[in-house]
């Protein structure tokens, strides 16, 4: 049924249940699991008129996260070959976390996109935006979104 399925994780308590589904569908179906964190980088066009950071600090703060990120995707390896599944931890830098789903899922060739959503509605979701719904309306393949 599916090959290679891509479950974004933020290493949020939401997201874990999402991750857990993956898993086990991923053991069902014999599937390889790309677990995928997207790492932002430094939003130094945000501070315009601020106290610029240096550079080296910049640096270390993007290598703090990409660490971090590793992290939640090391540990969704472990999970994973705890259950038999075969795991490709990834994380990705980028300003759009959908954009970076979407090509990461376009360049890995994956056919299953398995993503969880907080459900925000009205000013919330305005405010936040929602990288699941952008995910789920550009996607070329399925997408299972999990609350």
């Amino acid at each position: 049924m599916y090959k290679r399925i891509l479950v974004a994780t933020d290493g949020t308590k939401l997201s874990k249940k999402a991750v857990g589904s993956a898993i086990s569908l991923a053991a069902l179906c014999g599937a390889e699991l790309v677990a995928l964190k997207v790492v932002p980088r430094y939003p130094v066009s945000y501070f315009e008129g601020g106290i610029a950071l240096p550079a080296e600090d910049i640096k270390r703060i993007e290598e703090h996260w990409a660490h971090e990120g590793q992290m939640v995707v090391d540990a969704i390896a472990k999970l994973g070959h705890k259950k038999g599944v075969a795991v490709k931890p990834l994380t990705v830098r980028g300003d759009v976390v959908s954009d970076a789903v979407l090509a990461t899922v376009e360049k890995l060739d994956c056919d299953l996109v398995v993503m969880a959503s907080h459900g925000r509605r009205g000013v919330k979701r305005l405010l936040l935006g929602s990288e699941t719904q952008q995910v789920l309306t550009h996607a070329k393949i399925p997408v299972l979104i999990l609350k």
